[in-house]
């Protein structure tokens, strides 16, 4: 595993935390011809989406033929691309700058009409059109367990048996559990050999009535409590679909296996997604270590929204205890020594060592305020009480920024905390960090913006 996950990455500089893992580099990962396929895995919710079609865009505007597979309900892929609308078939994406005939397609999984799919072109059209009519073929299309990441797996060896894209990217399902999508074929393959199944298959292969007297003596410990809870009627639907599809049965597995295999080779890269938070940390290590014991090439973890601070020397506790006197009308921490808020600057100068440069502490205390010339018209000039208002107000603002910037400080500390645990259990891994972005990602210039903080190492930024 140390290998693969060191396919794109580059040693950091030894220190503490973070940065005793190997830095995740992914332009040399887009830029090799034998990357096929990259698949972005993760928890819901921690960006895979836009992770994925931020890669689509640099990779087509570094010179690659790039079609990206999204699963996600929302369809916020289309709109960030300037797509009305995805459908199962692959569209062309506007606007990709660059040379080198570098081309951005993409769509959204339809899961029922890749099934569809499959059936139209595994069985003869009456077979066909008895398996598409039937209701309980529609509803597992449309909605049973594991057909969606099953699915995906399905697309995902359809676009590579076409050989008209040279990179594949996948988004994976938003699952509740990021295993999911790994584990797809191999339910789908113990669902069609179950019992349950093979006890359904068994009359189609009799045929007529002996073959309905021998469903009625297989199934007699259990037609009464089905019958009860999910009527004759459905029985008989499941059963007609099973005879129907009974020849079907074996290409499904058969792919299933040739996808599975597709992932494990030389050619595909796993991108695990996360962000710098408990939960979706733990389920991205939950990945990796799945990734290695199914011998899946990891490239890396992408961590997401990372938080960040250009002024992170002054520290939260500092931070918060300057703004504590400020509010209270006390002296503040200044450096090496203390700035009274009252009295002449002259005094204060006599008193006071020079402040630290770039200490943020230093703006909690206040500055006096100049006089204002003297004017002709002595109405217009600036009365004590309006000069003290105006302390206050800069004293109260400061205030709320130093609290701001402790609340910033205990979220990067948290954070730190979280991605070190992983770092300790997965020293092997590359990281990429992604800063945050004050708002959400909307059209191909934010995926720009993202697709440069993928590759621009591990320096958040503010």
């Amino acid at each position: 595993m140390t290998e693969k996950a060191g396919a794109g990455a580059e040693a950091a500089p030894a220190a503490d935390g973070l940065d005793h893992a190997p830095v995740l580099d992914l332009d040399p990962i887009l830029d090799d011809r034998g990357t096929r396929i990259i698949v972005c895995c993760g928890a819901g919710g921690v960006g895979k989406t836009t992770t994925a079609a931020a890669l689509g865009v640099r990779a087509a505007e570094r010179g690659r033929r790039v079609v990206v597979l999204t699963i996600d309900p929302a369809r916020r892929l289309a709109q960030s691309m300037g797509i009305d609308s995805l459908d199962n078939t692959p569209r062309k994406v506007d606007g990709i700058k660059g040379s080198d005939g570098g081309e951005l397609h993409a769509m959204m999984l339809d899961m029922k009409r890749t099934f569809d799919e499959i059936v139209e072109a595994h069985a003869d059209p009456e077979r066909a059109r008895a398996i598409l009519e039937n209701p309980f073929y529609q509803s597992l299309s449309a909605g049973f367990a594991g057909t969606q990441e099953y699915m995906a797996m399905e697309k995902l060896g359809q676009l590579r048996a076409r050989d008209e894209w040279d990179l594949i990217i996948v988004d994976t399902p938003p699952s509740r559990s990021a295993l999911d999508f790994l584990d797809a074929p191999k339910r789908l393959g113990s669902f069609l050999d179950g019992k349950f199944i093979k006890l359904l298959m068994a009359p189609a292969k009799v045929g007529g009535r002996a073959g309905m007297k021998f469903l009625n003596v297989g199934m007699s410990m259990m037609t009464g409590t089905l019958g009860k809870l999910l009527g004759g009627q459905f029985l008989k639907d499941v059963q007609t679909f099973v005879a129907a599809m009974d020849t079907m049965f074996g290409g499904f597995r058969a792919r299933a296996d040739a996808t599975y295999r597709l992932l494990q080779a030389p050619g595909t890269a796993f991108l695990v997604v996360a962000t710098p938070e408990r939960d979706a940390l733990r389920e991205a290590a939950y990945f990796v270590e799945r990734l290695a014991a199914e011998d899946m090439p990891l490239a890396g973890l992408v961590l997401n929204r990372v938080h960040g601070s250009g002024a992170s020397r002054l520290s939260a506790e500092r931070a918060r205890a300057a703004a504590e006197n400020l509010d209270e009308g006390r002296i503040v921490d200044q450096g090496g020594g203390k700035a009274r808020l009252g009295g002449s600057p002259a005094t204060n100068a006599a008193h006071e060592p020079e402040p630290e440069p770039n200490d943020l502490a230093t703006a909690a205390a206040p500055h006096p305020v100049p006089e204002a010339a003297p004017t002709a018209e002595p109405a217009q000039e600036t009365s004590a009480q309006e000069t003290d208002a105006l302390d206050v107000d800069v004293r109260h603002l400061t205030a709320g920024l130093l609290r701001l910037h402790a609340e910033r400080m205990r979220v990067l500390a948290r954070e730190q905390r979280t991605r070190d645990r992983f770092t300790a259990l997965h020293p092997e891994v590359a990281v990429a960090e992604v800063a945050a972005l004050p708002d959400d990602v909307h059209d191909l210039a934010g995926l720009r913006v993202i697709g440069d903080r993928l590759t621009a190492g591990r320096t958040p930024l503010a």
